[in-house]
């Protein structure tokens, strides 16, 4: 009887322990649930380059499946491609959306472009951020953020109160606080003002030193960007010297309860970087503002493949790592600005010097002053710090004579960026013309050069001509008539010279949003592309058709404007049929639009007759500066000869293409092409598989591009 109660006790405890066990289970399962249901929302248009946080959960929402949102590669994605239709892509979601894991790794040297789950990714040879994307549940012992932190064009970030472990992966962000935050950003005379949620320091008081601890304290954000002025107060500070000693900076983390190390050697750096300007005596507020633009962690060096493993930041003689680019500053040496305006226009320079975070791995700084003719101060190579590129603005003399920009925009074009100069050919170039009032010669030839050669255009402009002067202006919309747009992103009045540092912070910040330089040269806006078309009797109406959509997926990857990529179109048989020339239309749509409306016109198939023809009628009338490119589509062997007429179009700047189906001739079609054959004519057995060759030419065309020296 007594070893029969015992188990029976014996039994029930087991039962009770086991039910515990599984409510246990289901209740940590609910918390799991619960915490993934309400993780940020991404917009569909959202790439995974303007998000700073290495790896996150996010999730997409419905309708992302589609053309405008580009995709770049296959698996692993360039940083630029639309992170939801990547996701689609590699079939983690479809068209209705869901959650994703996404994890940024090193940029790679080529992005393969594939058809996968109803979605086309392009090709790339080389980016330098990449991403995966997997199904949308966390990995063991990785911390998600609650809110993701956008580069300068977005951001999500919030005040919230310190969270649980299990609630770390609840979202905050709207898709109206998204829109309402890009619409703020595109107001180019302001200064970013969007809550960041990478530590950043704000005042000397805040960045003092505490007792270490791996944790950090949680504020009130701040929302406003310290800004550099050039009154002698500025190099003044009432903030608390800050304490030396090894211990980790108390700095603001909104929505998280702890710090990746990634963050802590960032903050380490600044907290340096502001000790290092009070020893020099010089304006702390400029000091961090210039180290703050934009800062991410993986272009402070930091890479993820399984894990994220920091790495050593950068020294800061670097320079900002995020604004890559090589800067000429046309200064107005003229006598019309007067000795003291100049020297206000030297101060300007100095403190945009100091903004942009000059260093051999960020921006580089060179300085040609014009008046009557235009002279290299220096050029990029001569300094690769603020500092000394500073103290070189204040020894500068001003020339006298004639406000001749157009003249200045020349000589930069031809002389400027060249290699022996300092130009690195990876980092656009971009010019910022100082302008008193108005130039005294044409600018818009000379600007047109300059942009047709890479070069983004920006301008300056000091006060305006009075009244009384205005009949003396050679050109009225001068402005207009030189910048790449007329969207105001180009361009910067300022209505007197005692506010011209007020400048300082919108021309750095468009000056280094990079994806934003529409003007810099590359493979996609500098060329103008000529389709000759086959329209003999043996293609057919519906294999025409589908020739016309093979010729509209090609030229809808370009940027076509009157000033990038120009495409026209010559439609063939015996005889030849201009359907448009280069300068016929000047908008995208304007193209596909043409290209559409191209009428089937049947007969025989003389090819070299066609390319000479194209030779005179287009490529005749190409622009400098352009890349001359010739695509053929042809379905049959020439009834004349091909290899004469192509030779000429090869000795006059043609790359020439040749794209043959079904019974076109493979020594026509090399002979067609350019040198190396195999890498310009490619050969489909149908009609109906020629969109397999999108994406290749277009790999091939950018490859062949990055390889030559540019202009």
């Amino acid at each position: 009887m007594k070893a029969t109660v015992i188990a029976t006790f014996f039994g029930v405890f087991l039962t009770c322990t086991y039910t515990a066990k599984e409510a246990t289970k289901k209740t940590k399962k609910a918390k799991l649930y619960f915490a993934l249901t309400d993780v940020p929302q991404i917009d569909c248009d959202v790439k995974a380059g303007k998000i700073i946080n290495p790896e996150f959960i996010a999730k997409c929402p419905p309708g992302c499946q589609d053309v405008k949102y580009r995709v770049y590669g296959t698996d692993i994605y360039a940083s630029f491609s639309s992170i939801c239709n990547a996701a689609i892509h590699s079939g983690i979601i479809d068209n209705t959306g869901g959650k994703i894991l996404v994890q940024k790794v090193a940029g790679h040297s080529g992005y393969r472009g594939s058809f996968s789950n109803g979605v086309r990714s392009l090709s790339l040879p080389r980016w330098r951020e990449s991403f995966l994307v997997s199904e949308g549940k966390p990995r063991k012992g990785v911390t998600y953020p609650s809110t993701l932190e956008y580069s300068s064009s977005k951001s999500t970030a919030v005040k919230s109160e310190p969270k649980k472990p299990e609630q770390d992966l609840k979202g905050t962000k709207s898709a109206d606080t998204a829109k309402t935050s890009e619409k703020a950003s595109d107001q180019g005379d302001t200064v970013h003002k969007a809550h960041q949620t990478t530590p950043v320091p704000t005042s000397v008081t805040q960045m003092a030193t505490t007792t270490p601890t791996p944790t950090t304290t949680t504020t009130e954000p701040s929302t406003t960007v310290p800004q550099p002025t050039t009154t002698p107060a500025a190099t003044r500070t009432t903030a608390a010297p800050a304490k030396t000693g090894p211990g980790l900076h108390r700095v603001r983390e909104m929505g998280s309860s702890s710090v990746h190390p990634a963050y802590a050697s960032v903050v380490a750096a600044a907290a340096r970087q502001v000790q290092a300007a009070q020893g020099r005596g010089q304006n702390t507020a400029m000091e961090i503002d210039s180290w703050k633009p934009g800062l991410s962690l993986f272009d402070t060096g930091f890479s993820t493949k399984e894990e994220l493993n920091p790495k050593p930041l950068e020294s800061i003689s670097q320079g900002n790592q995020n604004c890559k680019v090589d800067l000429s500053f046309l200064m107005d040496g003229s006598w019309s600005i007067g000795k003291r305006r100049f020297q206000l226009q030297k101060r300007f320079l100095g403190n945009v010097a100091q903004a942009l975070g000059i260093g051999s791995a960020g921006p580089l700084m060179g300085i040609v002053q014009y008046g009557d003719d235009p002279s290299t101060e220096f050029n990029l190579k001569t300094y690769a710090n603020s500092k000394d590129l500073r103290n070189a603005i204040e020894k500068i003399q001003q020339k006298g004579g004639l406000s001749n920009v157009g003249k200045a925009l020349s000589f930069v074009n031809k002389n400027f960026f060249l290699d022996a100069n300092g130009n690195r050919g990876g980092a656009p170039n971009v010019v910022v013309v100082m302008v008193d009032g108005w130039p005294t010669d044409r600018v818009e030839e000379a600007s047109r050069l300059a942009r047709e050669s890479g070069i983004n255009i920006f301008f300056v402009t000091v006060e305006a001509a009075a009244q009384s002067e205005k009949q003396n202006v050679i050109e009225p919309n001068f402005v207009d008539k030189a910048v790449c747009r007329t969207n105001g992103f180009y361009s910067i009045n300022v209505p007197s010279w005692f506010s011209l540092h007020k400048a300082v912070q919108p021309l750095v910040k468009r000056v280094c949003d990079t994806d934003r330089l529409a003007c810099s040269k590359t493979c996609l806006n500098a060329a103008d592309i000529g389709f000759v078309i086959d329209g003999s009797s043996s293609v057919g109406t519906g294999n025409f058709r589908t020739v016309l959509q093979f010729v509209a997926n090609i030229s809808k990857e370009f940027e076509i404007s009157d000033t990038d990529t120009r495409i026209g179109a010559v439609q063939y048989t015996y005889e030849q049929r201009l359907e448009f020339n280069f300068d016929k239309y000047s908008t995208k749509q304007d193209v596909l639009n043409a290209i559409k409306r191209i009428s089937y016109w049947s007969g025989g198939t003389s090819t070299g007759a066609a390319i000479s023809y194209a030779s005179e009628q287009l490529f005749s009338k190409s622009k400098p500066n352009k890349r001359k490119i010739m695509i053929l589509i042809t379905d049959g062997r020439s009834y004349d000869d091909v290899s004469l007429p192509a030779m000429a179009a090869h000795q006059n700047g043609v790359i020439a293409y040749s794209i043959g189906v079904a019974w076109a001739a493979p020594d026509e079609l090399e002979a067609i092409a350019s040198d190396p054959a195999k890498e310009h004519s490619f050969f489909v057995d149908e009609f109906d598989n020629l969109y397999r060759y999108v994406n290749q030419l277009i790999q091939n065309i950018c490859t062949e591009f990055n390889s030559q020296p540019r202009n």
